[in-house]
């Protein structure tokens, strides 16, 4: 008796490795996916305007590294005492105004130097509603905790979002002839949304998608985390407690799929190999003073040097 639908995916034309720079944008299931790449000492920046859920949001913020140096202080907004960015999530809020652009211009001058040798572009869209600021017409990231009435709700359709993003991939085209876009949809469900109009917002965003890497046969690609989620793990023992999230379960085998069909062989060899050290290294002992426990560091020590020593362009300062 089969009690599952495994999805058949093809690997992916072009494959990352840990030498391909990555930069991620986009929803929440973005941060899950690029925690394990950075864990495993890939190359990546993840949503460095914080997490975005609409696909013109992720837009804006990409079109920005192709415009603007940097952020300044007429870009943001004071509401309850913290200053803000409508193109940011609320992380990069701060009392103080320089702390907030310290904040903002790090993560974005880091991720517009990594554009310029990026092999990879991962997208995740979550929803295709959007909140647009009355006074002065913008789509924002985020609302922070503006009054809801101060903005208007609505659908993007398939045909702006193709729209948008046939002008983006060419810009950035540009300027990295060689970039790979991997786009995905977020499995997460917005049920503020309604559950009828989150299945339209998903839709769209499916349909938006398709056309997309139909325009761009040799630059877009997808990864289907969001039918992984629906029809291969159609079950709410992998949601988490609030039945709208994947949990630790679900992720964990989206990733493993993930690494079969996105990740290059000889990738997929290094994590094997870097595992067992990351295990090794959130081990928590009760005795540290022992014996036993000074020969397992010597061990562990040792063993970080050998791989160090192998794999020196790994990202091992994600290690610290």
């Amino acid at each position: 008796m089969k009690l599952r639908t495994p999805i058949k995916l093809d690997k992916l034309k072009r494959q990352i490795t840990h030498q391909t720079p990555v930069i991620m944008m986009g929803s929440c299931f973005t941060d899950n996916v690029g925690d394990k790449l950075t864990k495993y000492l890939f190359d990546v920046v993840v949503n460095p305007f914080g997490v975005t859920y609409n696909p013109l949001s992720v837009k804006k913020g990409i079109s920005q590294f192709l415009t603007r140096d940097m952020y300044k202080e007429e870009d943001l907004k004071l509401h309850n005492e913290l200053w803000f960015s409508f193109d940011h999530y609320t992380k990069y809020s701060a009392t103080k105004k320089e702390e907030a652009l310290r904040k903002i211009n790090t993560d974005f001058s880091n991720a517009k130097q990594k554009l310029q040798s990026a092999g990879f572009l991962i997208i995740t869209f979550g929803t295709a509603f959007s909140y647009r600021y009355k006074e002065t017409g913008e789509i924002v990231c985020n609302c922070h905790k503006i009054p809801a009435s101060q903005f208007e709700r609505s659908m993007i359709s398939p045909k702006s979002i193709i729209q948008e993003y046939e002008e983006l991939i060419n810009q950035l085209l540009e300027v990295n002839p060689d970039l790979q876009v991997i786009f995905t949809v977020s499995p997460v469900r917005h049920l503020k949304d309604g559950l009828i109009e989150n299945q339209r917002s998903k839709a769209s965003l499916l349909l938006a998608v398709n056309e997309i890497i139909q325009l761009f046969p040799d630059t877009a690609q997808y990864f289907p985390s969001y039918e992984i989620m629906m029809d291969d793990l159609r079950d709410y023992r992998f949601y988490d407690t609030d039945l709208v999230h994947p949990n630790d379960q679900a992720i964990n085998y989206i990733w493993d799929r993930f690494v079969e069909t996105v990740i290059a062989p000889d990738s997929q060899e290094i994590i094997t190999k870097v595992d067992p050290l990351l295990k090794a290294r959130s081990h928590r002992p009760l005795h540290t003073e022992t014996e036993a426990y000074k020969k397992f560091i010597d061990q562990l020590s040792f063993k970080e040097a050998e791989l160090k020593n192998i794999y020196s362009f790994l990202q091992w300062r994600n290690l610290q």
